[in-house]
């Protein structure tokens, strides 16, 4: 009798615990239609460093206002405060159907950890606290089409083979990450700056392709505050190079119709031997207002100042302006139209400076052609979000 009770605990307690995990299944399918002028070439070393003539063009994007995605996530409670937590994510390109970040089945995030009761602890491919800390003080919130996110947060803000903490306590959310081999490369683009990244994970060379870095955000009532640091150090010829940001944000609600933000980070990379290669100020300011329920402004400027591009200390430093107009048709599906003009570089601010990072990973050219000082793009588009 005895032994039968205990197979029905046995039973029961599995049952509970089933009832107490979920998976969900969620995406973004996102399309829009685009206009861009004084288009020009990634300039890298097969071409001589030249970015060609300038060209207008019109072209089917996937991925405006969000990136197209599709993913599933899920959680199991464990007992006793504990939940195991996992994510798959992958980006795709609803005009074409393939797979983006270089073909990667869930190369948005794939992780998995635990979630306690002083934070949550996950393992895998990751975006980085800087990038995490910045969602929520930058208007655009990271809108594909002309956001500079790898100008703000580096082309290392998706990393591989992280592990990484978030605590949140009250208002304060906290925020570290070490990668053992971030996995971005970046190819040369200016014959002053070399080429940068790897893999990582090589026996006997402990730093190369390593990355850390840490947050620290305040969201009470209306305002925000955040400050957040990034370290990448990428393989660069036979070494390693330091490339270096650090963040300073803030933001202000107006009831639930406007919000303003804006925030600083400071940049500096070095080569192997600790040359300087680049060193740049980078500013943003903006704001978010609701007209209606239905209809949505985003508004938002970027500067970057450049102090020094591989040793040249007179470089034109870039600016962009842009707006996205979002109208909800329901509540998983708006339309949008977005424009955007930059100056002194390609839309989303892609130059040598950053290695022309949206450019090469959208595989949608923003490099400026010979002779151009700026460029205007627009796009209609349509989400659908599941």
């Amino acid at each position: 009798m005895k032994q039968r009770i205990v197979f029905l605990a046995a039973v029961l307690a599995c049952g509970v615990a089933k009832a107490q995990s979920s998976v969900t299944l969620y995406g973004v399918a996102d399309i829009n239609v685009e206009y861009v002028n004084h288009v020009g070439v990634v300039p890298q070393a097969s071409n001589g460093f030249n970015s060609g003539r300038a060209q207008k063009v019109f072209r089917e994007n996937s991925g405006g206002y969000s990136g197209s995605r599709w993913g599933l996530r899920g959680t199991e409670d464990l007992g006793g405060g504990l939940k195991s937590v996992f994510a798959l994510e992958g980006g795709f390109n609803v005009d074409t159907g393939t797979q983006q970040q270089g073909g990667r089945m869930f190369g948005r995030q794939a992780f998995a950890g635990l979630d306690t009761r002083i934070g949550q602890i996950t393992f895998g491919r990751q975006y980085h606290s800087l990038f995490s800390t910045l969602a929520n003080f930058v208007p655009a919130r990271f809108a594909t089409q002309y956001e500079p996110a790898a100008v703000i947060a580096g082309a290392n803000f998706r990393e591989d083979n992280v592990v990484k903490y978030t605590g949140k306590f009250g208002p304060l959310i906290a925020q570290a990450n070490w990668s053992f081999g971030v996995g971005t490369a970046l190819p040369q683009t200016n014959p002053a700056v070399p080429g940068a990244g790897g893999g990582g994970e090589v026996p006997g060379q402990f730093r190369r392709d390593t990355a850390y870095g840490a947050g620290l955000s305040y969201m009470a009532g209306p305002v925000g505050l955040g400050l957040a640091y990034d370290q990448w150090n990428p393989t660069m010829g036979t070494g390693t190079g330091t490339y270096k940001k650090a963040a300073a944000m803030a933001s202000y609600a107006f009831n639930d119709t406007a919000k303003v933000m804006g925030g600083y980070r400071w940049g500096q990379n070095k080569d192997q031997t600790g040359r300087l290669v680049v060193r740049d100020d980078f500013y943003w300011i903006g704001g978010q207002y609701r007209l209606s329920p239905a209809l949505d402004f985003t508004l938002e400027y970027d500067y970057q100042n450049i102090r020094n591009l591989g040793g040249s200390t007179s470089v034109a430093n870039p600016w962009q302006i842009a707006l996205i107009v979002d109208y909800s048709l329901s509540k998983r599906t708006d339309i949008y139209p977005t424009t955007a003009y930059s100056k002194n570089a390609g839309l989303t601010l892609d130059s040598a400076a950053s290695g022309f990072p949206s450019s090469l990973a959208l595989g949608n050219s923003y490099a400026l052609a010979n002779g151009q000082s700026s460029m205007f793009g627009a796009a209609v588009g349509i989400r659908h979000i599941f």
